[in-house]
């Protein structure tokens, strides 16, 4: 009788201890290419909405700063790796789809999350092999031999049973198993940390333009997100599991056809993000001017879903800032004139103060430490700074606000 007792409170104690547990926090991210703000907004999308009364939407940009050191091209594979590492093309080295010298130094989401967390599984759902092979660097000894814990890609690859067609059907089909296996997976196994891309957007942009063509592809995409959405909904149900999805895009479209992309204009800068992400902050949802958040942005909202700790010398580099959770700044902007750097920014806390630290040194990107000078520690309500560098080397200087709840950097580079 003694042993019935004790067992039945330890099972007691066990079911208490569960309740009081937090929710197993999951992610899946979504790029689906080639949609520009313009577009997504007139289209019908019933998926998407609702997905967006759970959290919301925003116009986004991709581009980094135009005119500036950060310009990046409005090319697909540059802004899946703005997503994923959280920084533009200065940084991360992915100029276009060729993809030919990434650096590493600059981490992906994925790496991020399987250093800190590496019994918890990853997946890639692709209609693009190189994605998973060359971005996020599945296997390479440049990445210490991280691995996707459920790598599903490659059909593009094949081509018996996804025979190639001038019209991009194959694709359609491909976007099609992909989904169909994201979605099941997600019901079955339910992956801690998820991407799924589909391309048939962009292919009918690039054929039609601005068409009918175009926005029958958008409305199948969105039929795609409903099936993702549904899964996800079914695991919050029935395993009370907290789940972040967002989905956006990787550039918009040429203003005059619709066709091409990879330029600066307006139009191929255009973006959008959505997500059931219930705690929106400001910075997602404040429109100040030409200001919209940008596809940087979207790692370190992962981060913080996933309670990622990203250490600060490299969180110090990332161009993005979370779309969740409280920030103490953003949208900073940098000039020089003459030995003087004038800095400001936007204030999104109050009683706190922000430190102000310089580098005359950008060894970071060869895996090396950068020194930094501590330059000032002021209110974040001041919402500006003037530094003296009459006494440090001229031509490169990096800059970085660091603030209780989150940093963001500029550069100044001196021709």
């Amino acid at each position: 009788m003694l042993k019935k007792i004790l067992s039945l409170a330890v099972l007691i104690i066990s079911v208490c201890e569960g309740y009081g547990q937090s929710k197993q926090k999951k992610v899946l991210f979504v790029i689906v290419d080639g949609i520009s703000g313009d577009v997504i907004e007139k289209i019908a999308k019933p998926n998407l909405d609702i997905i967006c009364k759970a959290g919301g939407f925003t116009r986004a940009h991709v581009g980094g700063g135009k005119g500036t050191y950060s310009q990046t091209p409005t090319i697909s594979a540059v802004g899946y790796n703005s997503l994923l590492t959280g920084t533009w093309v200065n940084k991360h080295n992915v100029w276009d789809n060729d993809i030919k010298d990434p650096n590493y130094q600059y981490w992906t989401i994925f790496r991020f999350f399987k250093e800190q967390y590496p019994h918890k599984r990853s997946a890639v759902f692709s209609t693009w092999l190189d994605n998973r092979t060359k971005l996020v660097g599945d296997g390479l000894p440049q990445t210490d031999g991280l691995r996707i814990d459920y790598p599903f890609d490659g059909f593009e690859l094949d081509t018996i049973h996804f025979p190639h067609d001038k019209q991009s059907e194959y694709i359609h089909l491909i976007d099609e198993k992909v989904v169909d296996q994201a979605a099941t997976y997600i019901r079955t196994d339910s992956p801690d940390l998820s991407w799924v891309y589909l391309e048939y957007t962009d292919d009918m942009g690039h054929k039609y333009g601005d068409s009918e063509q175009f926005h029958k592809a958008i409305g199948i995409m969105d039929d795609q997100m409903g099936r993702l959405y549904r899964a996800i909904e079914y695991r919050q149900k029935s395993f009370q599991e907290d789940w972040l999805i967002v989905i956006t895009t990787d550039h918009g479209r040429a203003p005059n056809t619709g066709k091409g992309h990879g330029g600066q204009s307006d139009r191929e800068r255009d973006t959008w993000i959505v997500t059931n992400a219930k705690d929106l902050n400001t910075h997602f949802k404040e429109k100040k001017g030409s200001f919209t958040p940008a596809i940087v942005d979207i790692m370190p909202t992962v981060a913080r879903h996933l309670d990622v700790t990203i250490p600060k010398e490299q969180a110090f580099e990332l161009d993005g800032v979370s779309l969740t959770g409280k920030i103490s700044v953003d949208q900073p902007e940098i000039k020089k004139e003459g030995n003087k750097i004038y800095l400001t920014w936007n204030a999104l806390t109050k009683d706190e103060k922000v430190k102000i630290w310089l580098s005359t040194t950008n060894h970071f990107e060869k895996g090396e430490r950068d020194l930094y000078l501590l330059m000032d520690d002021v209110p974040v309500e001041n919402r500006k700074a003037e530094l003296d560098v009459s006494k440090l080397p001229p031509g490169f200087f990096k800059v970085v606000i660091e603030g209780k709840h989150n940093s963001v950097n500029r550069w100044i580079v001196e021709k």
